[in-house]
């Protein structure tokens, strides 16, 4: 580890918009979070609008025209992250800044603490939400197998045969699988789940963890299809396991 590199820093953000609710602990914020956004200047994020709003909202004094950010997301060209981390080799500190949850899990950021490790430069991750593992632990299943997939197929029969193939897992490996879908697609998903899907088999829906309207519930597929939940737009995280 190069004692004169900066560090990069994994600040955790909120599940929703800032200023509504957050689940940082308030024991953390002043010794963790708002001691690290205090002195870096230096921002990797996926949005910055929404980034700078969040700083604003955890250290209000942060002078906004200090921030230097650069963003990151599925247009931007590899050869940009070596530029995004120079501040580091100049002994300059950075910090990574997940749109939403925790940087690194289910987020483009994990290309840049990839290569900062490839480059010798300490990781300092800082406690935070994560939807996938609070999805997880409240859903009852098994939290010591599990699997996230991300976004399933779009093509229909692509998504019958991945759904297919992650309940059979589940049974295999007595792991649970998670999966999350576009938000203006969940109804059509949870159709399609309850198709598809062994009537014995559980679901879990965690959708808007952490907002007033948090909606967490485990069934069996037999008994989703006596009940009738909206989730168009909202974001939720759906888990399966075949028992």
């Amino acid at each position: 580890m190069n004692t004169s590199f900066g560090k990069l820093y994994l600040i955790p953000c909120t599940l929703s918009n800032p200023g509504e609710t957050t689940v940082v602990p308030e024991d953390v914020l002043p010794h963790t979070v708002k001691r690290a956004i205090d002195f870096i200047d230096y921002y990797i994020v996926e949005n910055e609008k929404t980034a700078r709003r969040f700083i604003k909202s955890i250290h209000p004094e942060k002078k906004q025209p200090e921030l230097n950010i650069s963003v990151l997301n599925k247009h931007t060209e590899i050869a940009e992250h070596y530029d995004f981390i120079k501040p580091l080799l100049n002994g300059k500190s950075i910090g990574l800044l997940s749109e939403s949850g925790c940087p690194g899990i289910a987020d483009p950021g994990a290309v840049i603490v990839k290569l900062a490790h490839e480059k010798g430069i300490q990781v300092v991750p800082l406690v935070g939400p994560s939807s996938i593992l609070l999805a997880l632990m409240a859903s009852g299943m098994n939290g010591q197998s599990f699997a996230f997939n991300g976004y399933l197929p779009i093509d229909a029969h692509e998504k019958k045969n991945e759904l297919k193939h992650f309940e059979r897992l589940s049974q295999e490996r007595n792991q649970s699988q998670l999966f999350i879908e576009t938000p203006y697609r969940n109804n059509k998903l949870l159709e399609d789940l309850i198709q598809i899907l062994q009537p014995s088999t559980h679901l879990c829906i965690a959708c808007d963890i952490t907002l007033p309207t948090e909606y967490i519930k485990t069934k069996t597929i037999k008994e989703w299809k006596k009940d009738k939940v909206d989730l168009h737009k909202r974001p939720c995280i759906f888990i399966i396991h075949k028992m």
